[in-house]
């Protein structure tokens, strides 16, 4: 394998954006996507020349929950006609031109009266292939908490809330991102090695949606964790281009057959290692690097298409065991519909 796949894979692993041309490759387009239906009789139901367009045929959201040092949450009192007097976490649309963590310091400080500074991922999740919400944490770093008589258009004020269950949220969506935090921040503070470092979405730009796999399996022969590599110009981890109408489950599952044949042996998502976006040059496509392991050694899958087994260095592969082993290692990708 060359130098260049070796090196994005520990890129990938540690969170970082890809560099190169093969970042940017794509194994199975939403052109090649509407063939696969067609030749099962199926009429597809997406334009092959779909763009994210932010605003118009896509939406990022992003929603921070932050903790102090008595484990309060910060919530704000919602402004809105249709929401107002209500709770929520600080949240909003991820505006054109900006990228993920600004987006989360931005509504923090328009909603809380506070300056937040962010300092990891914790989740993503998804609605079909054009809602997405970056769920990230962070630190207080200044500012000063909004009153009732600093009340705007974006809130009508902040609080820090120890009980969820004193006040009228205005959905129960956010109850379990408060509690990924709160055992985020434990793991963090009891120096947990089960879960994943702090890591932010990288800085990347990309004209199309994207989800990148690292596919995961273990030779029965020698014991060593196995990659699958993808051949289209040059060797790169295998790429879709996530279909607009469909979940990124059914995404995943038609690119896995695409790759394998209809008859994939079973393997298991395990969650979010990189997130890469930037709409600094005006695009405004991400891609989403989900950890993909088989359960049924290299022996028993077979593989169709341009693709191969690389055997990783025993450093490499551990450091992948260890995602597989560990659910928390990775960034949950809860998939909404």
């Amino acid at each position: 394998m060359p130098d260049t796949v070796e090196l994005n894979l520990q890129k990938v692993l540690k969170g970082q954006s890809l560099e190169g041309e093969e970042a940017d490759i794509c194994d199975f387009s939403l052109e090649e996507q509407n063939e696969a239906l067609e030749s099962q009789g199926i009429q597809p139901s997406v334009d092959p020349k779909f763009k994210p367009v932010l605003g118009e045929t896509v939406t990022y959201i992003v929603a921070c929950v932050i903790l102090n040092e008595y484990n309060e949450v910060l919530m704000i009192q919602e402004a809105k006609k249709n929401c107002a007097g209500k709770w929520y976490l600080p949240a909003g649309h991820i505006e054109k031109g900006e990228n993920i963590i600004a987006a989360g310091e931005r509504e923090v400080l328009e909603e809380t009266g506070l300056k937040m500074e962010c300092t990891t991922l914790l989740l993503v999740e998804s609605a079909r292939g054009i809602w997405i919400r970056f769920v990230l944490t962070g630190r207080i770093v200044g500012g000063s908490l909004k009153t009732p008589s600093e009340a705007d258009k974006e809130s009508l004020q902040a609080k820090w809330i120890s009980n969820l269950d004193e006040l009228e949220l205005r959905a129960g969506d956010i109850t379990h991102l408060i509690d990924r935090a709160k055992a985020y921040s434990e793991a963090r503070r009891v120096k947990d090695p089960g879960w994943h470092e702090d890591q932010l979405p990288a800085l990347r730009a990309y004209s199309k949606l994207l989800l990148r796999l690292v596919v995961a399996i273990k030779k029965k022969a020698t014991n060593r964790v196995h990659i699958l590599l993808s051949e289209r110009n040059s060797w790169h981890l295998p790429t879709c281009e996530i279909h607009p109408s469909k979940s990124l489950h059914s995404t995943l599952k038609r690119f896995m057959i695409d790759l394998f044949g209809a008859e994939v042996p079973a393997h298991r998502p395990h969650g979010l290692l990189c997130v890469e976006h930037d709409p600094s040059s005006g695009k405004d496509g991400a891609c989403l690097t989900l950890l993909v392991a088989f359960r049924a050694p290299l022996e028993e899958v077979p593989i169709i298409g341009k693709c191969v087994w690389h055997e990783t260095s025993k450093e490499l592969g551990d450091n992948i065991l260890h995602r597989v082993a560990s659910r928390n290692s990775t960034f949950p990708l809860h998939v909404i519909r």
